[in-house]
């Protein structure tokens, strides 16, 4: 198993320092002078440490999303640059700024080459990246960008259902001529919860036109708290979020596998990808969807 990132929001990580917090609110606020005096003021007194690059790559996040894009290539071509500069020091997964950080940049600097037109310079990057970072942890964003571009419109990655919660999962392969809806989620998802009765209604309104569903999940090393847990431990803890907060998706089957998460790049929870009659991926989405999203793109595969 990669080295454990806890994500965002849980209480260990959510006591570290600041500066990623602040820079976040002064963006969100519209005031990038205001975050760039906060990373400089940082880098003046503590250095270029793990903590300020994340913080750097989210102003570059910040600069992708206003469309900025020569400004947002630069700030993420330096976060990349001064991260590489700190992994010679260190592994990447040490901790989880940096990791964050450049993932973060390589994903912009795909996404501004996206964005201006180049999309095979975009791939190329990314699969450089892939191959230099495939031991990491930020494999599966890179494989998430890669997807990005590219996985609609293919045939679906067959699934490794060897181990799993709920009903035994039926191949990919041998659900052919039904749609298959994917839901990749986490045990520690907000999200993922928030989007249970969403598709509750989803699998009510369409299992009787043959629609499948199949629930995704993997281990990430901890249970509540960030407690760090082993393996059979974690998989007891799954099966307890399975029942408290997804009552109404038991009878959906849950493979659980780090391969999965890899192959389908899902290192956003939750992500959705819908696959047609004919096993073609026709959505692929990281993030939560809408009701009418999801039946928009349900009417479509027919």
């Amino acid at each position: 198993m990669l080295r454990r990132l806890i994500p965002l929001g849980l209480v260990a990580v959510a006591a570290m320092a600041t500066l990623v917090t602040d820079v976040q609110t002064a963006m969100s606020r519209g005031n990038f002078p205001l975050a760039e005096a906060m990373l400089q003021s940082y880098r003046t007194q503590r250095g270029v440490t793990p903590e300020y690059l994340e913080a750097l790559s989210w102003l570059a996040r910040g600069d992708l999303i206003t469309r900025q894009f020569d400004k947002a290539d630069a700030v993420a071509k330096d976060a990349e640059k001064l991260a590489m500069q700190s992994l010679a020091t260190r592994p990447l997964d040490a901790e989880p700024h940096l990791p964050l950080a450049l993932g973060a940049a390589i994903e912009v600097e795909a996404q501004v080459l996206t964005a201006n037109g180049d999309r095979t310079g975009a791939l190329a990057l990314l699969h450089k990246d892939l191959l230099a970072f495939h031991d990491t942890t930020i494999r599966t964003r890179i494989q998430k960008n890669i997807n990005l571009l590219t996985l609609e419109g293919r045939a679906a990655p067959a699934l490794e259902e060897r181990e799993f919660l709920g009903a035994k999962p039926t191949p990919l392969l041998a659900l052919r001529g039904k749609p298959v809806l994917l839901f990749f989620w986490a045990h520690w998802c907000p999200d993922c919860k928030q989007e249970e009765h969403i598709l509750a209604q989803i699998a009510s309104e369409y299992a009787p036109k043959g629609l499948v569903m199949i629930a995704p999940t993997q281990r990430y090393g901890y249970v509540a708290n960030g407690d760090e847990a082993g393996p059979a431990d974690e998989l007891k803890y799954i099966e307890q979020i399975r029942h408290q907060y997804y009552a109404d998706l038991l009878s959906v089957p849950a493979p659980v596998s780090e391969a999965n998460f890899r192959n389908y790049g899902a290192s956003t929870t939750p992500t959705l990808v819908l696959i047609d009659r004919r096993g073609i991926v026709r959505v692929y989405h990281p993030g939560a969807m809408t009701l009418d999203e999801l039946r928009t793109a349900l009417n479509r595969v027919g």
